[in-house]
């Protein structure tokens, strides 16, 4: 039930990137999809389990709209999502286009999701909140099962709300239980990871971080519960890091993609101790960078 066009993305060992880094790197390539991120897998999935019998709603940061777009669209049911005032242009322009009604509402994704979740019960309608919908992170969980017969010492695993991380973590326990389960979260969005490693419920007030597509200032409770003993390590990295992490991306594999997806390298930037000489994969979990963000970060 998902779609097949976001299945089987390439995958493959980066010499010229792992060289610069230390280690032998696989790349996890999550944006050449039509939507340009790896929300299609559990989006499409979590479509085909609920009834079409009217519109359905959702809050996103960008990519995850763009998911339920692509799959509301797809049998013609309506979608309504909203988004934070602040959020990718980009992003916003391409839900529009794939037929969703976008408002925008709120400081930021967090505050868009509050509002998002106020409407949909007034107006009685279904809310769809990625990360606790258990299919989207089945749907996300395809990675880890594409990733399992790599025998890799580590996979690093881009943290935001957590669908990603739950769904590749419990295939790779499953299928490659040798396999480090690392999180990795931007520093300026920090309360998933201070969550996980406090096993208390923390939240902030602001996030700091040009990684939005990960960046949460409140965490699901259900989604901490299932993360429980699932990861061996989390690691938060700073914004110069992701940055660069993105430039190395551009030079050495020739490929564009937005912050979010470039904190595992960010990741192996900061920690080359720690992943010295190992085999390890990241996931480029998007793409959708605008022509300002281009010239701003690429250039």
């Amino acid at each position: 039930m998902i779609d097949p066009v976001f299945l089987g993305s390439p995958q493959y060992v980066c010499e010229p990137l792992g060289e610069v880094l230390g280690v032998s790197l696989t790349l996890k390539v999550e944006t050449l999809n039509p939507i340009r991120c790896f929300k299609g897998r559990g989006a499409s999935y979590c479509v085909a389990l609920l009834p079409d019998d009217g519109p359905l709603v959702c809050a996103s940061a960008g990519n995850f709209g763009q998911a339920m777009a692509y799959a509301c669209r797809a049998r013609g049911q309506t979608l309504i999502v909203y988004a934070g005032l602040e959020a990718n242009p980009l992003k916003v322009t391409r839900m529009r286009a794939l037929g969703a009604e976008v408002r925008l509402a709120g400081a930021d994704f967090d505050a868009a999701k509050i509002e998002a979740r106020r409407f949909a019960e007034e107006a009685g309608l279904r809310f769809v909140e990625d990360g606790l919908e258990t299919a989207t992170a089945e749907g996300a969980g395809t990675i880890g099962v594409e990733l399992s017969a790599l025998e890799l010492d580590a996979i690093l695993v881009p943290l935001g709300n957590g669908a990603l991380l739950a769904g590749v973590a419990l295939a790779l326990r499953t299928l490659s239980p040798k396999t480090a389960i690392i999180a990795v979260q931007a520093a300026g969005a920090p309360a998933m990871t201070e969550s996980l490693r406090t096993g208390e419920f923390i939240t902030h007030r602001e996030m700091h971080t040009i990684a939005d597509g990960i960046g949460v200032r409140i965490p699901i409770r259900e989604t901490l519960a299932d993360l429980k003993g699932m990861v061996d390590e989390t690691l938060l990295v700073d914004e110069e890091s992701i940055l660069t992490g993105m430039q190395l991306i551009h030079r050495h594999a020739g490929l564009v993609v937005e912050p979010s997806g470039a904190v595992g390298i960010a990741a192996l930037l900061e920690n080359p101790k720690l992943f010295a000489g190992q085999r390890v994969a990241t996931i480029l979990c998007g793409g959708n960078v605008g022509p300002e963000q281009m010239r701003a970060w690429l250039s």
